[in-house]
């Protein structure tokens, strides 16, 4: 079968009707950032606070999705790039379903979130960048990745032997070396209270 002989279906139940029935809007927040720097940490807990609000939210986490959904991809430029495609292809059912997708991942290159962006509405997808020196990610390395791919043992380890562009105009950027787990959090949170997102 080819892709001319595909038919996009349109839903009884619209995004706006989910949305109404939720009670609030729905969109991507998108965290970004090194490994190490706290992103699946501070996707929670700003999942948490929403939570708490009555706010339906859902993590997608880097490592959790690898191990399902993404289970067959490695670490390849290309493999990389499929990656972040099927979940911002995953996240936009979810802002369809009148819900916020929280994702923490890596996700390094600018073309690649930047692809993410463009399958939602423009206020739809809220960039996070989880700015943290990489000296500091390695000092915390949780997983003892950064230690294996000093040795070599991990090759196209972002940071060290892969790239990671920074974001270049993010819609927030959170400095986790700086604040509390809360305090970056409640950033968080303030900005989508002043985007009346919620």
């Amino acid at each position: 079968m080819a892709i001319q002989d595909i038919t996009w279906h349109e839903a009884a139940v619209s995004k706006h009707d989910r949305r109404h029935l939720n009670k609030q809007t729905s969109s991507i927040i998108w965290f970004t950032g090194l490994s190490g720097s706290g992103k699946s940490t501070l996707a929670n807990a700003v999942d948490w606070k929403l939570h708490e609000q009555g706010l339906r939210s859902y993590v997608l986490d880097g490592d959790n999705i690898r191990h399902g959904l993404n289970k067959g991809l490695g670490f390849s430029v290309e493999d990389r790039q499929e990656n972040i495609r099927r979940i911002g292809e995953v996240a936009k059912l979810f802002v369809d379903s009148g819900q916020f997708a929280i994702t923490a991942f890596i996700s390094p290159f600018q073309a690649d979130r930047d692809r993410v962006r463009e399958m939602v509405e423009s206020d739809e997808f809220i960039e996070v960048y989880v700015k943290c020196p990489l000296d500091e990610c390695e000092t915390r390395d949780p997983k003892g990745l950064y230690e294996k791919a000093r040795k070599g043992e991990i090759p196209e380890f972002t940071g060290v032997s892969s790239p990671y562009e920074e974001p270049e105009a993010p819609e927030l950027v959170i400095e986790t070396n700086r604040f509390s787990v809360e305090e970056c959090a409640d950033q968080v949170i303030g900005y989508l209270k002043e985007k009346n997102l919620f």
